[in-house]
């Protein structure tokens, strides 16, 4: 399949949405949206849900009802990655609201009104800049949207044959339900009956230094390491173990008199991390000037669609109706206002904190439309985007003289809706394109994003409160990290006067990200596949250690099953691996929601843990049977070979 590829029409317009498919659509909207909640918290970046929703479409479509297509399977996961994305842009921000003391729990109506206006902004930013990213532009590759339309196709018994669709098709939910069942096992053994440990870490000091190695154990990040690949994946290693293997024992002294472990933890959350908030500044300006063409084409296109040109002739190719773009942009806009006032409880920090919000979500639009063409969803440096947002929002604060909480509060606030906002139009752009490739209408994919967003946005909130008030050390622990929330709220902090930041290592940070991306710069000259991406690193450096180990355990696992093959093949070869993969993301992360429900009313595990040596070497065998379980499940068929 090709970038330019556009697929047929359907045999009539109630073929490609019907009751059946927005209901669908909307329960995994939900579903997934939720567990990416977890997988965001506890591994610091989420993954697409497009081709696992995709799959389980068109499996539960062939199950359950008679009849079906390509284009129904296509809206479904179109809803289901709308609410997917829209957890990325929650979790990374409003946690902090928390951490800074501002909020004991979260609110509810709060948190589900910033979801859903900059969810629904993100969609109707990206609405006018459709042609431009997606229909005219023949540079952009889109690897994840065209991946997730060979997987439909694949499964259209139109396309490839009633046969060999029900054999693939059988195939593919085989993998994703062994991968359910490998993650639920597993979540339950370690977290409910607690005989597992989650992370095997040990530290020793020397001197006046402290050293530490560690591992997770989470078959979830075994999976996302499988997902982002091999580049990726050594990049996330590199950044921990610069931070871990190099910079606590190099850079920060260690007190004499502390326990080792808990020594490496304190000096990498108050010193090292802060390496990595360095290089993501420089990581968000550099992703911001290297799409600065493109940006440029957006606003063409945009003035010419004003004065009425570039009409598309294909009534099936026309976008939702102005009037409602406009009707929901304004409904959103009070929204935010009103939230703003009920932030700060003034006129005149609200206005500015609703127009950067405004301002900063469109520019972000066009940002995350194209890096997501260039490099697919998973792999959008959004972290990047909303630090500048949280630099540029703190800086136009100072300058009107607002600090203190509501300084704060106000930050994370812009924050919180231009991640959403960044989120959901590069997801909006990827579907998009997906869409064109198999000849879907752009406005029935539009009203099907909006239903994703506007159902997932109101389980935001209730799963990070179940999480936060049932895992050990809540949101910010160990368990939970949230590095991305931890870094706004210290960075809002600074801003606002309430706080100190480590600038030393925030420049040593910003330094090596300067380092990095010349050093990226000539690995393309030389013509090189590995490339040196920055915001893998600055993420791996903000990251606790253990979870490179799996992340780069997967990645390894994912390049032996391609050596030697062209690099056009790789997704075919590793699409059962993704799948399986898929399963165990959403095993263990829905698992995790429920046993944390389970606390929540009073049960726990009925087992006594073993002792520490038993459990220790439990674990390890655990950890060896996972890494074989996925050799075995990842194995391309011969059919992909």
């Amino acid at each position: 399949m090709n970038s330019n590829h556009s697929g047929g029409h359907p045999p009539d317009d109630q073929s490609e949405l019907s009751v059946p498919v927005v209901l669908l659509g909307m329960a995994l909207a939900v579903v997934m949206g939720a567990a990416n909640v977890y997988v965001g918290l506890k591994a610091g970046m989420t993954v697409s849900a497009s081709i696992p929703a995709a799959v389980m479409s068109m499996l539960l479509f062939r199950l359950f009802f008679t009849r079906s297509n390509i284009l129904a399977a296509n809206q479904v996961q179109t809803c289901a990655s709308a609410g997917e994305s829209l957890a990325a842009g929650i979790i990374f921000t409003m946690p902090a609201l928390i951490l800074i003391g501002y909020w004991q729990t979260f609110d509810f109506w709060v948190v589900s009104l910033i979801a859903l206006a900059g969810g629904l902004l993100g969609i109707l930013f990206m609405i006018p800049m459709r042609r431009v990213f997606v229909v005219d532009n023949t540079e952009l590759p889109y690897p994840e949207g065209i991946a997730c339309a060979a997987v439909l196709e694949a499964g259209n018994p139109q396309v490839v044959g009633a046969d060999q669709s029900s054999s693939r098709s059988d195939q593919a939910a085989m993998r994703l339900l062994i991968g359910g069942i490998v993650g639920i096992v597993f979540k339950i053994a370690a977290s409910f009956f607690n005989v597992l440990y989650d992370t095997l870490e040990t530290a020793w000091q020397f001197g006046n230094r402290v050293g530490y190695v560690g591992g997770d154990l989470s078959p979830m990040l075994i999976a996302v390491g499988f997902i982002v690949r091999l580049n990726v994946a050594v990049l996330i290693f590199i950044g921990g173990a610069l931070g871990w293997l190099v910079g606590i024992p190099l850079l920060v002294p260690a007190p004499s008199d502390a326990e080792p472990l808990e020594t490496a933890w304190d000096l990498w959350s108050s010193q090292i991390r802060y390496v990595g908030v360095g290089a993501m500044v420089v990581g968000g300006i550099s992703s911001i000037v290297s799409v600065r063409a493109g940006l440029y084409a957006a606003i063409a296109h945009l003035r010419n669609a004003t004065l009425g040109r570039n009409r598309s002739s294909d009534p099936r190719q026309r976008d939702i109706p102005t009037v409602l773009i406009v009707s929901l942009g304004t409904v959103c806009f009070v929204m935010l206002a009103g939230i703003n006032y009920w932030f700060t409880q003034g006129l005149g920090i609200s206005a500015v904190a609703t127009l950067v919000m405004l301002v900063m979500g469109f520019f972000f639009t066009a940002v995350a439309s194209y890096i997501v063409g260039l490099v697919g969803n998973s792999n959008s440096p959004v972290s990047g985007m909303t630090i500048t947002a949280v630099l540029t929002s703190g800086a136009m604060l100072w300058l009107f003289d607002y600090s203190g909480i509501e300084a704060m509060v106000a930050t994370l606030g812009v924050a919180a809706v231009v991640c959403c906002v960044a989120c959901t139009s590069g997801d909006v752009c990827n579907d998009l394109k997906t869409g064109l490739l198999v000849g879907a209408a752009p406005f029935r994919q539009q009203l099907m994003q909006i239903a994703g967003v506007a159902v997932a946005a109101f389980v935001m909130a209730p799963v990070m409160t179940l999480l936060h008030n049932n895992t050990p050390g809540g949101i910010g622990g160990k368990e939970l990290s949230a590095p991305q929330a931890s870094l706004f709220a210290n960075l809002a902090k600074g801003f606002s006067g309430q706080g100190s930041l480590p600038w030393e290592m925030i420049g040593i940070g910003a330094f090596l990200g300067l380092m990095i991306l010349g050093a990226d710069r000539l690995l393309k000259v030389l013509g090189c596949t590995f490339r040196a991406h920055l915001m893998p690193i600055a993420v791996g450096l903000y990251l606790p250690f253990g979870v490179a180990i799996p992340i780069l355990i997967g990645g390894l696992i994912a390049h032996f099953y391609t050596v030697g093959k062209p690099a056009r093949s790789h997704d075919q070869v590793l699409h059962h691996g993704m799948l399986f993969s898929s399963g165990i993301i959403a095993g263990e992360s829905l698992t995790a929601i429920l046993i944390a429900g389970l606390f929540a009313v009073g049960l726990t595990g009925a087992l006594d843990p073993p002792d520490g040596i038993t459990k220790t070497v439990l674990s390890l065998l655990v950890a060896v049977l996972l890494v074989a379980f996925f050799c075995v499940f990842t194995r391309p068929t011969r059919q992909s070979d």
